[in-house]
This record gives C-alpha cells, structure tokens and sequence, in this order.
C-alpha cells in the first residue's frame, strides 16, 4: 500500500529520513520518558523514536495518516486523532508521574497557536519539561528573540517567562517532501518556573498581546490602545511601573512587561 499523500490544507512536509535521525539524536530521549509527538504524519520521526521511550503520544489531525500509522505501531504508541488546538495536551498525560516531553514537525500555518497552546499546558514545567519544535525559520527568531531586535514580540515575551528557548538545528527546504518554499529551525524550549512576578498571568498575557498589536507605538499609547479593558489609566500604569512611557513595546524587558503587568492590578 502506498503512502497517504501530503495534503496541502494541513500544512503537510515529511522530513526525510537523515534529519529525522539527526533530530532524534538532538532530543536525546531516555528510556522512561514519555513524549507527545504533535503532527507525527506518516511516522518518520515516530518510528525512529519509538523503541527508545516508555510512551509515546501522537496527535494527528489527518485521519487517513492517523490510521496508517495506529496499524503499525507497538502498543506503547498511543494514537489521538484530533485538531491539536482542540486538544487538551495537559490531560494527555495527566497520570504520569514525571513531567513529559513534546516534540512536533507543527504545521507552519497554525505553528504559533500550537506553541501558544504549549506553552499553557507546560504549567511551568510540571506538565511537560520540553518541547523541541519544528518551526518555519522566522517563527523560530521570533520565538528566541530579545529585547531591541526587530524580530521580538508577544511571542518571544510570553514564552521566555516560563521557558529557556535555544535554535538548535536549521534545515534547508530539501530536507523535506514535498520542500516548503521556506527554511525551517528546531527551536528547544526548556520549561522552568516563571522568572519573575508578573502578579496575575491571564492579566500579564493579555497586556503583553495588546501592546504588540501597536509596536510602533509608545508604550504609553500602546497601553491606550487597550481601552477600557486596561482597568487603570494608561499614565498610572506607566509611572507605577517605573518606565519611560516613550519607551516602545520591542524596547521592554521581561522584567519591564512584568512592572507594568503588576501595575495594572
């Protein structure tokens, strides 16, 4: 029988076969451990994996690659076949002992709702101890970005709280079939607990969003842009926080995002 072929609707590339080892080899996986592959397509990564963990999790949204891949693995490969934005990966590994592992080629038009939705179920650490990503390349610079870079955002702030992020391998297109038209990076994302207090994390979050979605706004005006949601004026937050409100949104620290996020309860 032959393979289920790539569907371009799902963002489908397969990694070729020298990558997935080296990739594996990257993750260096334990014999106890327990990971969840997001998007494990038609097993590449799941079959070099496999033999060398204690339970492995796979979450597919294509079925047809779903059931191919639940008929050829052992007992100890768990199939889910869903969205993973409709999936509670934090209960897919409720009953283990030990933190688990995520790894996952994500789909590069939905990667960063997917890193958003790995980043809550990491509960700092307690639910998932890592994560090694494939990511189109951009999103993995956002990802590890710093503070002053044109590339940093939400993304690199939020993850950066709860999380040691590093880019530990870029692939060019023909590492893949069929080749995306971008370049990609693995990104690793070691969870931790928070780095600093940021007082309430729902308020913290969306602060964070609100001001990026005006970046070239001063903070001060980034803060305005909010509304009445802010629950202070935008001026008080500012001065609370102990920031130049002419500072903008990509010139803020962790530490600085998390003066205003306190500020603002």
């Amino acid at each position: 029988m032959s393979s289920p072929r790539a569907r371009k609707r799902f963002g489908q590339h397969f990694l070729e076969p020298a990558w997935v080892v080296r990739l594996v080899d990257l993750v260096a996986p334990n014999p106890d451990d327990t990971f969840v592959e997001i998007g494990p397509g038609r097993g590449a990564l799941t079959a070099r994996l496999a033999p060398r963990v204690a339970h492995l999790i796979c979450v597919e949204i294509d079925r047809d690659l779903a059931a191919a891949l639940a008929a050829s693995m052992p007992p100890h490969v768990s199939m889910v076949t869903a969205d993973v934005l409709d999936t509670d990966l934090g209960g897919l590994v409720a009953h283990d002992r030990r933190p688990a592992r995520v790894i996952g080629n994500l789909p590069y038009n939905v990667s960063s709702p997917i890193l958003f939705q790995i980043l809550g179920a990491a509960a700092e650490g307690r639910t998932f101890r890592d994560a090694t990503v494939m990511l189109q390349k951009e999103v993995a610079e956002r990802l590890a970005a710093t503070p002053g870079s044109r590339e940093y955002g939400a993304l690199a702030v939020q993850a950066s709280l709860i999380a040691d992020i590093d880019i530990i391998l870029t692939l060019p297109p023909g590492a893949f079939r069929p080749p995306p038209k971008v370049t990609s990076s693995v990104v690793r994302l070691r969870f931790r607990p928070p780095c600093v207090d940021v007082g309430e994390v729902a308020t913290f979050r969306r602060l964070v969003r609100g001001v990026f979605l005006h970046r070239r706004k001063t903070i001060l005006n980034g803060l305005a842009s909010m509304g009445p949601s802010l629950g202070r004026a935008p001026a008080e937050v500012v001065a609370a926080a102990g920031i130049d409100p002419r500072k903008r949104p990509e010139a803020l620290t962790l530490e600085e995002f998390a003066r205003l996020s306190r500020a603002v309860l």
